[in-house]
């Protein structure tokens, strides 16, 4: 099976994106790309999602696990259709919006909070 974007939390592959650390303590979360509605790019700052390395302080957000997080500038945000969506840090966000994109999933900026 052919891989579109890796890194050590988050993995597309041709059907889905696979998230690592998403479950306590280290369960990974599935998700088709037929059920993503879109992705939405949100900046991080030390008051808006950067320092949170897992969960939430927002109850319509989760992050999976990502030490990194707090060195990282751009997290995304996916829309599945329901009231928690998820919130990721990939590595090199422009490799992953373009294999989300390349799956149809619309992808957009955004200027919403992420705490």
């Amino acid at each position: 099976m052919a891989t579109a974007y890796h890194d050590r939390w988050i993995t597309c592959t041709e059907d889905a994106v696979r998230i690592r650390g998403y479950y306590f303590p280290w369960g990974s979360k599935t998700v088709p790309y037929s059920a993503i509605k879109s992705a939405t790019r949100v900046p991080l700052g030390p008051l808006t999602g950067q320092a949170r390395i897992w969960g939430t302080a927002n109850p319509t957000l989760w992050a999976n696990l990502d030490p990194r997080r707090i060195r990282k500038g751009k997290g995304l945000v996916l829309d599945l259709g329901h009231t928690v969506r998820p919130f990721v840090t990939p590595d090199d966000p422009d490799a992953f919006e373009a294999a989300l994109e390349a799956h149809a999933v619309p992808v957009g900026g955004g200027g919403g909070k992420v705490v």
